[in-house]
């Protein structure tokens, strides 16, 4: 969560991060309990005991309150994520590994899941916590993107960084479709994570299959 920063110390500065950190808990709570659907406004208000307007404050509208709290939800998964593909030695496999568990928390929470995609995707321009939650999706693909180039040196090929970044956009685009599948009703037959596993080995290996020709 982006927390505000005023000169410590002060009376006014504690009231105000205290009334911060507890619309976020409420928020939190009430979208794991109900889903985004079913939260409004006026119940994360009365939930952390301040009046609507104190809410509006902070976030100005209930999606943006979404953003608020699926940040902090996104930091953590890309954090487990970098975790989980640091031990894997296969690249495609490295990097199916980074980007599962957005997808697992979509899955688990699919309402939420979609609701915060559709609030990265289209929300407003001058929102604060889009503009974060935009850029913890960049730091993603610069970070597969990164997977895939120091892979590339250690085969003794030239790595192209705009080619991996296209490759890492490709792989987030995969993600992207993933946790969309519920609305769209496509695909109800198959099981999206080997989906990923599938079409990021593609990106990865078209990748390299491109540095190797690039290099004869």
């Amino acid at each position: 969560m982006t927390t505000l920063s005023p000169q410590s110390g002060g009376r006014r500065a504690r009231n105000m991060r205290d009334k911060q950190d507890r619309i976020f808990r409420a928020a939190a709570e009430l979208f794991a309990e109900r889903g985004f659907e079913d939260v409004s406004t006026g119940q994360v208000s009365e939930r952390a005991d301040v009046a609507i307007g104190t809410v509006f404050r902070y976030a100005s509208s209930k999606g943006e309150l979404l953003l608020m709290v699926l940040n902090d939800m996104l930091r953590t998964a890309l954090e487990a994520g970098a975790e989980r593909g640091a031990v894997e030695s296969e690249t495609a496999e490295a990097v199916t590994q980074m980007v599962l568990p957005i997808v697992e928390y979509a899955h688990r929470h699919p309402t939420n899941g979609l609701a915060y995609q559709r609030e990265l995707l289209f929300g407003s321009s001058d929102d604060m916590y889009r503009a974060e939650g935009l850029d913890l999706i960049l730091r993603l693909q610069d970070r597969i993107a990164r997977r895939m180039i120091d892979d590339a040196r250690q085969r003794g090929l030239s790595p192209d960084p705009q080619l991996a970044a296209l490759a890492a956009n490709m792989v987030f685009g995969v993600t992207h479709l993933a946790i969309a599948r519920p609305s769209t009703r496509t695909h109800t037959d198959r099981d999206p994570i080997e989906d990923i596993r599938a079409q990021a080995g593609v990106a990865v290996e078209g990748f390299f299959a491109r540095l190797t020709f690039e290099d004869r």
